[in-house]
């Protein structure tokens, strides 16, 4: 990546952790004053309805996502002409997405009553709440579509920062109006309010930055034709999407089936550490999806398949730290939290850590295969899910909870393992898949290493205190455990893996050229 290209992807990684800390720790107290002030059942009730929608996006069918592709080379060239036709494109097509999603959002809506019979609040305040959604989701359609550009030019901090700037004002509004007034319609009023204040700000600033655009969407249908691939795209990638929902709801119900509800309790806590811990991670990384973007489209296979490896070998050090540091944290903060009755086995930890590594080293390859557009493999997400579903009722069979954990994990490295290398590699880069092999095991070989070197250095340490016993030992052991892995971790990675080594000389040249201005 260069210059521009780097800076860019640091922006965006430094906006989404500042503002990735801040939600988060808003929602730990939105939380438990909306229970409070508005009732379980208010806030069942919303969750139920955003969840009602959410299906309806469906209907989205994968259009931003092809735009954005399609847009990466005339960014590159600069093509201002494309870039309006495009964004026009754009605009015809989620026209009729949203009007699509209006119309069946009605329809729903008739069996609201059905769908709430047993409910204590009033048809008024559901069909309200429910509306507020629908209009604020209806907005992204047909006002807020050319965020999409953003998006594909590095420039996602800007909705970043515009939208949950206006998120974090609504939710501290409802925060108040709930605890003083604790009344639905005004909760209900801001969440719809916000919307149209935030799409309202947004537009201006996108005028500001492409004061040239000029989208026409009657023009959009006409000009369509000319974009055949964004067409095949477009189908691809709601397949894709399709398959994806079909493996992320059935997973669920396969632990659901083999555990009992004590034990499925007990996996969510945990699961809600690693996924934050996850959303962290990906917050800083998936920053980089537009630079690869753009750097697949100038076209030199070398410096595309450098930058690969560079992300690949930062992925793989933030894994290592992130396992090493869970393996030893997480129960005692699981103690420290909720209680010992909460703990899962060590066999369930390590699948846990497993999954979590496998779904995060992922990351670098899926950014390149929408680099490079490689969409054809709609079998792909479906073949995951019966592979799932497969392991997942044989290992239950035989294992119980484990072994349907394990169906995940044999899923994911047979398709995005295997198969995805292979279609990368084969079809993006145009090389055999040794050259994939060799160093993608030379990184697991060093992080593994690595982990071992720092067990040995914690165990020579004896530490002598129970740190599940206060929260001062717990952070005192998670500074010094980190410290020690991340450390190692750097020494061995750098010393071994060039990929590691080129990261680490481009982002000095990056510090040393801020100090120089």
């Amino acid at each position: 990546m260069n210059e521009s290209r780097l800076k860019k992807s640091f922006l965006n990684a430094r906006v989404n952790l500042i503002f990735y800390f801040i939600t988060l720790v808003l929602a730990f107290f939105s939380r438990k004053i909306f229970l409070d002030s508005l009732g379980a059942d208010f806030v069942g009730l919303t969750g139920t309805l955003q969840n009602l929608l959410g299906f309806l996006n469906l209907a989205e069918m994968g259009i931003g996502a092809a735009i954005g592709f399609v847009l990466y080379r005339p960014l590159f060239e600069q093509n201002r002409e494309k870039i309006n036709e495009i964004i026009s494109v754009l605009g015809y097509m989620y026209r009729w997405v949203g009007t699509v999603i209006l119309s069946v959002g009605v329809i729903l809506s008739l069996f609201l009553p059905l769908i709430f019979s047993d409910t204590e609040f009033s048809l008024g305040i559901i069909y309200f709440v429910y509306y507020s959604f629908l209009t604020s989701s209806l907005i992204g359609y047909f006002i807020n579509y050319r965020q999409t550009l953003l998006g594909a030019d590095q420039r996602n901090y800007v909705v970043t920062a515009y939208y949950q700037t206006a998120n974090i004002c609504k939710i501290i509004i409802q925060m108040i109006l709930a605890s003083h007034t604790g009344n639905y319609y005004l909760w209900a009023l801001i969440e719809l309010t916000f919307g149209v204040i935030y799409s309202v700000i947004l537009n201006y600033k996108i005028n500001q930055v492409y004061p040239w655009l000029k989208s026409n969407i009657r023009s959009g249908k006409a000009l369509l034709r000319e974009y055949p691939d964004l067409i095949t795209h477009t189908k691809q990638l709601f397949v894709h999407k399709i398959g994806a929902v079909v493996y992320q709801k059935v997973s669920p119900f396969l632990v659901y089936a083999f555990a009992s509800l004590e034990i499925v309790a007990c996996y969510g806590n945990y699961i809600l550490v690693v996924s934050k811990l996850d959303g962290l991670a990906n917050n800083l990384l998936n920053s980089t999806s537009a630079g690869v973007g753009n750097l697949i489209a100038e076209g030199n296979k070398d410096k595309v398949l450098r930058v690969y490896w560079e992300l690949m070998a930062i992925r793989f050090f933030i894994a290592g730290v992130f396992i090493f540091s869970l393996y030893h944290l997480l129960p005692p903060f699981i103690v420290l939290w909720l209680g010992d009755q909460y703990l899962l086995s060590s066999k369930v930890l390590v699948l846990i850590l497993i999954t979590y590594f496998l779904g995060l080293v992922r990351g670098t390859t899926e950014q390149f295969v929408f680099g490079f557009g490689l969409f054809s493999d709609i079998w792909a997400p479906f073949v995951e899910a019966i592979i799932l579903i497969t392991v997942a009722l044989i290992g239950g069979s035989v294992w119980g909870f484990e072994g349907v954990l394990l169906g995940g994990i044999v899923s994911t490295i047979i398709i995005i393992y295997i198969w995805k290398p292979y279609f990368l590699f084969s079809r993006g880069f145009h090389l055999p898949i040794w050259r994939y092999w060799m160093p993608w095991l030379k990184n697991c070989v060093v992080m593994i290493v690595s982990i071992l070197s720092s067990q040995m250095i914690l165990n020579g340490l004896k530490l002598s205190w129970d740190f599940s016993l206060s929260w001062l030992n717990w952070f005192t052991a998670a500074v010094i455990i980190t410290s020690i892995q991340v450390v190692v971790s750097f020494a061995l990675y750098y010393i071994s893996v060039q990929g590691m080594r080129d990261f680490t000389l481009r982002i000095k040249k990056r510090l040393l050229s801020k100090l120089k201005v």
